[in-house]
């Protein structure tokens, strides 16, 4: 239920940023310009998986095999933020992130739609308003299919193949995690 009403919001968000685009007219569309506002590498979910590679497991024959090299990327998730000025005091902030993946782990790609808008309460102060919301970007674990032997070949959680949980009932713990959808910044700035 939270869910729905949460991809509702996104999706009215979304609307109305499309609406305020359409709507500008031409000459203000001609004077709309695109700056970089952050490009950085790296996300908490980027952290997640990083620390999902820690540690290991040793085999019947008493090699050791590491998460180390399940949980590494040679990509790391890049984000690039940028805004496009509609007028003085209003533009559409927009970016994406380019996802990662390692053998047992994937962060999808990601895109960054918002608004900012100011405000002159006064001829020393602004009141600024900003709201963004992301689509896609999550982080899912990949299961690992482990020889038990006599038992049988299963489906796994990778972290978990060597403990005392039944092999099924690892699959339950197997990382699923979104990144954070929205943000809301309210800043009051008073030169002097």
């Amino acid at each position: 239920m939270r869910e729905k009403s949460s991809n509702r919001a996104s999706l009215c968000t979304t609307a109305l940023l499309l609406a305020a685009l359409c709507s500008a007219s031409p000459a203000i569309a001609q004077e709309m310009t695109t700056l970089l506002v952050d490009i950085h590498q790296g996300s908490p979910l980027s952290d997640q998986a990083r620390a999902l590679g820690d540690g290991g497991f040793e085999l019947q024959n008493g090699s050791r095999v590491s998460f180390n090299k399940w949980y590494h990327a040679n990509w790391v998730d890049m984000h690039v933020d940028l805004l496009t000025q509609i007028t003085q005091d209003t533009g559409i902030l927009w970016g994406f992130g380019t996802g990662e993946e390692g053998e047992k782990y994937r962060i999808a790609p990601s895109l960054k739609l918002g608004f900012l808008t100011q405000l002159h309460p006064s001829a020393n102060s602004i009141l600024s308003l900003s709201f963004t919301t992301t689509f896609g970007g999550k982080l899912s674990e990949k299961p690992c299919q482990a020889d038990y032997g006599d038992l049988g070949s299963f489906s796994v959680n990778c972290r978990l193949a060597a403990g005392e949980m039944a092999p099924e009932e690892t699959l339950k713990y197997l990382v699923n995690a979104k990144p954070e959808s929205q943000h809301l910044w309210l800043n009051y700035r008073v030169t002097f």
